[in-house]
């Protein structure tokens, strides 16, 4: 199998899907920090950026989550 199609494979498996999960909640800090700054400087043009960022992430952990279940979990925590 060739390096490409394992990295394909990778990103449809469990645990790619794990990771994608992890590095999508990992830029929910930088959206946190960006909504916090925008509120201490009262600038609502960044708050709203941010709130379209956070919503982006919500949408794209929603997906992994629905991809994951297709997958056929058997982890306890995912019903």
């Amino acid at each position: 199998m060739s390096t490409m199609a394992k990295a394909k494979n990778f990103k449809k498996s469990k645990t790619g899907l794990y990771v994608s999960m992890g590095t999508t909640a990992f830029g929910a800090l930088s959206v946190a920090k960006q909504a916090k700054a925008a509120r201490s400087d009262n600038d609502m043009l960044r708050l709203i950026d941010a709130a379209v960022s956070a919503a982006a992430i919500v949408t794209g952990l929603a997906i992994l989550y629905r991809e994951l279940k297709r997958l056929g979990d058997d982890d306890v925590l995912l019903g």
